[in-house]
């Protein structure tokens, strides 16, 4: 089965959040279970300067100018990359220039993704011709309906990250992006009187998925749904719909196999864990001290991820003797509140503001509980490798972090499947109540053990997940 997966981002070369990393183990997972899977990016600096070895596949013209379509490959993955000083060559985020503002011209740099992307079910590559198009979320969107206006023979499958960014532009652009003047209508791109990428997406795909089982009942209550509830009830009806879980890729978070940790571990040796929390505390300059728990954050600072509900509950964690890490970056509002949060207790909290894929490892293997307080979580994968690296996950029960972290209940104790700690409210009282049972439940070093153990034969791999996916491409290719 030749699959394409279109994406804005991938692990390693181009990441601001989980979209890189599912679509970097996705792919590698179906290539794993037979499929010719590869990957369609947009030519970052990081992606160009990366892919060393890439060959000219050909060159089209595109109501952005004319870019060159190069393939390579990376650590194993066939990957397309479009070639567009133009468009991609510049400073800052893929999204934003270096003030945070999203650039002007990001319908036209997204849409040529989504447009070389239906070049390529056409068979623009004389080589490779893409069955499945797969598309992640808004900034690939448009692949749906390019497949849809031109009639190309490919089926098309669109992934939910996340709903609510969805990709908004002026509807004049209609006309630029060499899409039917029709396709702007209430059965279409149309969004409250803007042009939608994600509605391209959910309204022009054979098949929708959410990142999760919860995300995808979620996301059919207006509450979660940020405007396109009736839409996606409509596919929801037509069984067009599904939920898949995320996983995560085993080998890159594997413990006993990190190379980025101080100490590798397993289930078996708990003891080198501990050895991974005095290497973080040391390297941050926190005291060195294993008696009481270690609590982290690492996540993008938004509104969304909850981070404004541990700032109210820091002082009564600072109280009980324990220490907090963050590392993120995001709402500089909610940067300032942490740095300033740290220099109330230069102590015992660390605030590093940015990211970096080592230190990430050294502190999900070093810290005792993950604590990830979203008001809505369509996936999460932090948890994942929290669980993964018997880091106990603190989380609200939305979305994915609902279908993956179990509660301490004393039911799910007894029956050894507690994985870590669960709140419902979204609320600072909530949160504090559950901070207060994994204070409790570090009293009982031997039920935490357990509790660790669990979490760490959780399955977290692609594996179930890959094989939902092979069969909605199958179904859709009627076979």
């Amino acid at each position: 089965m030749k699959i394409l997966h279109v994406s804005a981002e991938f692990f390693p070369l181009v990441k601001t959040g989980g979209l890189a990393d599912v679509v970097a183990a996705l792919s590698a997972a179906q290539r794993q279970h037979g499929s010719d899977a590869r990957v369609l990016l947009p030519g970052f600096p990081a992606i160009i300067n990366q892919a060393t070895d890439k060959q000219k596949v050909t060159t089209l013209n595109t109501y952005a100018g004319e870019i060159t379509l190069y393939y390579s490959q990376y650590q194993d993955t066939p990957m397309y990359i479009i070639d567009a000083p133009h468009l991609y060559q510049r400073e800052g985020s893929p999204y934003h220039d270096g003030y945070n503002n999203a650039y002007h011209d990001n319908y036209r740099r997204f849409g040529v993704l989504g447009f070389v992307a239906a070049e390529l079910a056409r068979g623009c590559d004389s080589l490779w011709q893409a069955e499945i198009v797969h598309a992640h979320d808004w900034h690939a969107a448009l692949a749906c309906a390019y497949l849809a206006a031109y009639g190309y023979p490919a089926r098309c499958m669109f992934t939910i990250h996340n709903i609510a960014y969805q990709g908004l532009f002026s509807p004049h652009h209609i006309h630029e992006l060499w899409l039917p003047t029709e396709f702007y209508n209430v059965n279409g791109l149309e969004f409250y009187g803007q042009l939608s990428f994600m509605k391209a997406g959910l309204f022009y795909a054979n098949h929708t998925n959410a990142v999760s089982p919860t995300y995808a009942k979620e996301i059919l209550d207006p509450h979660y749904a940020n405007g396109l509830d009736g839409l996606l009830n409509q596919l929801n009806q037509e069984q067009r719909l599904s939920g898949i879980l995320n996983g995560i890729d085993t080998a890159v978070w594997s413990p006993s196999h990190d190379k980025l940790l101080a100490h590798k571990y397993s289930a078996r040796s708990l003891k080198n864990k501990t050895k991974n929390k005095l290497a973080i505390q040391k390297l941050l300059g926190l005291a060195q001290q294993t008696e009481q728990p270690l609590f982290a954050v690492v996540s993008r600072m938004t509104r969304q991820k909850g981070l404004d509900l541990i700032l109210e509950a820091l002082p009564d964690l600072i109280s009980a003797g324990s220490q907090f890490i963050l590392l993120g970056s995001g709402d500089h509002d909610l940067e300032d509140a942490y740095r300033h949060v740290q220099s109330q207790y230069p102590d015992q909290i660390r605030v590093i503001i940015g990211y970096e894929e080592p230190i990430s490892h050294q502190i999900i293997a070093g810290v005792d509980v993950l604590m990830v307080p979203s008001r809505f979580e369509p996936c999460g994968l932090t948890q994942l490798y929290a669980l993964r690296y018997g880091t106990l996950p603190l989380v609200r029960h939305t979305g994915g972090l609902a279908d993956t972290v179990t509660d301490c209940s004393l039911e799910a104790l007894k029956h050894k499947t507690a994985t870590g700690f669960v709140f419902h409210e979204s609320d600072s009282a909530d949160l504090k109540a559950a901070i207060d049972r994994a204070l409790a439940l570090w009293g009982s070093p031997a039920q935490w053990q357990q509790v660790q153990k669990n979490a760490m034969a959780k399955d977290a791999s692609w594996h179930k997940s890959v094989g939902a996916y092979l069969a909605i491409y199958r179904n859709l290719l009627g076979q």
